[in-house]
């Protein structure tokens, strides 16, 4: 009975200390918080979040949505800190004139000075206001005289006419946190479908209707404590999707008696955007599109080289502007005038000219790597930011997507390889797997001298083919310079003469002449290298030391060879050469081989491994680990030239 009654006392007292928990109440700045030294989540952090919280409610009477933000930080390491020194708001309008506006603001930074507060307040002249893009706008604050042991402190308010997707917040972040909150209130005649993912628990929740603001509300409040900072791994396409966050959206309102409900399904998401004027309307007007269609194009007859045809004249005749989305930002009758749109006007304008060549052809909603993975278990069309085109030709399905000038059919640019998209025939919707199934290149071939002297010069050619060829072009492109001198900062030679450029055939190369002097050891007679020069692998790159937690993402199917090709120099011979290694997992997978072989006065060594598919579960990571081990062992052996 008495272990009955203290049981029933433990219950009560936990009770108790959960109901007593206050939210949207951060604690009094005190002087303990500039003495803390370390972090005691996490104490090799630069940075800890003291107090964080994102409060969104919704005002019942004019139907605005607040957020209000505040938080405090800790900054133990201001060298390692960027990332906190300044204060982001970004703010958004759409096309119809509506935005939001920041109602207030206030920052300061904390110091400790002669055993005492010193307060400085974030100057507004120290805004700096940037356009992201075209229905985005960031204002920047710097904040003053940060020290290490400086404490960060601000609280803004914006008001946003923005209802029905709030935006998602992270409960992990790079930085530890003491205390982080996430509320919203709304009315109950509206309501909201609440998001959850990641693994993360929280500490105190209250989910439950109130009386707030001056009406019946519906509250959804979580917090978390010491929550440490997020540890990513390689080989991940977006560290988000693990992240733990929240995401909110509306999915239903209730005024004047009147129910009305918001995207539940995919088919509700196909039957909402079928008659939408920025998106279904774009690509079913065939008679816009008809006379900019050449007359070659019209008269070809095998679909697919149609289809093909059509995607050329498209990616080769407009060009985008580097801006997502799926809706149309211009149309695609402004587009066939400036020649530059979005990603929907130029992928909508694709479907539009398929169709009218009497072509199978329906949009593909998707969600970007950088958005992240789309929730397959909450249908909404919060999930998507992108769209792409597919083609039906006996009952393959083809997929383009024009905003790269080196894509191709079935290569599309790396953003849009994430998993699953949201195929939009003319009758139903349908999810469906995307994944990168098409094999990627790429070739080093080296052709080396060794002077008497114990220098080296030769030729370097770097040639990519697929998605990689796609990178590649795309990085080029967008800066030249940057891209050559990629090569002087990744390998300790001299290159001199590098050229690169689009082969007919679609593959990217570039080619460089080189010369070395810091590649061959002299040991009095002898003469020690590596067969594979400064192509060799130095590291192992799957060297995580604890259990692998996520997939192991590589977007494409990849093939990389390195063929090295070096002329002895006359009166030298091997004394041995390397080992060679041949090493495969048993579903092939995974393969790596190594040969190195003489041929007459010079030396031959090829590296080559495959990986067959574009990722792989966690449970693969001990195998990639082991390969490529023995890919480092192998490609860090080294031979001897000896005088004769």
């Amino acid at each position: 009975m008495k272990k009955l009654l203290m049981i029933c006392v433990i219950l009560m007292t936990s009770s108790i200390v959960a109901q007593k928990h206050e939210f949207l109440k951060m604690p009094k700045f005190t002087i303990e918080d500039l003495k803390k030294s370390k972090s005691n989540i996490d104490e090799k952090a630069p940075a800890e979040i003291l107090y964080r919280s994102i409060h969104y409610r919704i005002d019942p009477y004019n139907g605005q949505l607040i957020k209000n933000f505040a938080y405090r930080v800790k900054i133990y390491d201001k060298d390692k800190s960027e990332d906190w020194l300044n204060l982001e708001i970004s703010l958004r309008e759409n096309k119809s004139g509506s935005r939001e506006t920041l109602n207030s603001i206030k920052a300061l930074v904390y110091n400790l000075e002669n055993d005492q507060i010193a307060e400085t307040k974030v100057d507004k002249s120290s805004k700096f206001k940037s356009k992201e893009n075209k229905y985005t706008t960031v204002s920047k604050y710097a904040f003053p005289n940060i020290k290490n042991g400086s404490v960060l402190e601000y609280q803004y308010e914006v008001i946003s006419p923005f209802l029905y997707e709030i935006p998602v917040i992270y409960m992990e972040l790079d930085t530890p946190s003491m205390y982080s909150e996430y509320i919203l209130d709304s009315p109950t005649n509206m309501s909201y479908h609440i998001d959850f993912t990641g693994g993360l628990k929280p500490k105190h929740q209250k989910v439950g209707e109130e009386f707030l603001y001056g009406t019946d509300s519906k509250t959804y409040r979580f917090a978390y404590e010491n929550v440490k900072p997020f540890k990513e791994e390689k080989f991940v396409r977006n560290s988000d999707n693990y992240r733990t966050k929240i995401r909110a959206e509306l999915h239903s309102t209730f005024f004047n008696n009147g129910l009305k409900t918001y995207t539940s399904t995919w088919e509700d998401i196909r039957k909402s955007l079928w008659e939408d004027e920025e998106f279904g309307q774009q690509y079913k007007r065939e008679r816009l599109v008809k006379d900019l269609i050449p007359i070659t194009i019209s008269q070809e007859k095998d679909e697919l080289k149609k289809a093909n045809a059509i995607f050329d004249h498209v990616k080769n005749s407009y060009t985008w502007n580097q801006t997502t989305g799926f809706y149309t930002e211009n149309g695609i009758k402004e587009l066939a005038k400036t020649k530059t749109g979005n990603t929907g006007d130029l992928n909508l304008m694709l479907i539009n000219m398929l169709r009218a060549e009497k072509l199978k052809a329906f949009p593909i909603l998707i969600s970007t790597i950088k958005n992240g993975f789309v929730n397959l278990t909450f249908p909404n069309i919060g999930n998507f930011n992108y769209v792409i085109a597919a083609v039906e030709i006996d009952k393959n399905v083809y997929l383009y997507d024009a905003t790269s000038k080196q894509a191709k059919e079935g290569v599309l640019p790396g953003r849009v390889w994430n998993s699953n998209g949201l195929l939009l025939r003319d009758e139903k919707a349908e999810v469906i797997s995307l994944n990168n199934i098409k094999v990627s290149y790429t070739t080093h071939t080296l052709k080396a001298k060794i002077n008497p002297d114990g220098t080296l010069t030769g030729q370097y050619q770097d040639e990519d083919e697929g998605l990689l060829a796609l990178n590649a072009k795309e990085n080029f492109d967008e800066n030249p310079d940057r891209y050559r001198k990629q090569y002087k900062e990744n390998f300790s030679v001299d290159f001199s003469n590098i050229s690169s450029r689009v082969l007919d055939n679609g593959e990217f190369r570039s080619t460089m002449s080189f010369t070395a002097n810091n590649l061959v050891d002299n040991l009095g007679k002898r003469k020690i290298i590596n067969p594979l020069l400064f192509l060799h692998q130095t590291t192992n790159d799957f060297d995580q030391q604890e259990e692998r937690k996520y997939m192991i993402d590589f977007i494409s199917p990849m093939t990389k060879t390195k063929i090295v090709e070096i002329e002895i120099p006359e009166g030298y011979d091997i004394t041995e050469l390397p080992k060679s290694k041949k090493i495969v997992t048993q579903d092939k997978e995974i393969s790596y081989s190594y040969t190195v072989e003489k041929k007459e006065n010079k030396i031959l060594t090829i590296s080559k491994f495959e990986i067959a598919s574009a990722d792989y579960p966690k449970e693969y990571y001990p195998a990639f680990k082991q390969i490529w081990k023995v890919i480092s062992d192998s490609e860090n052996q080294v031979m001897s030239l000896i005088k004769k």
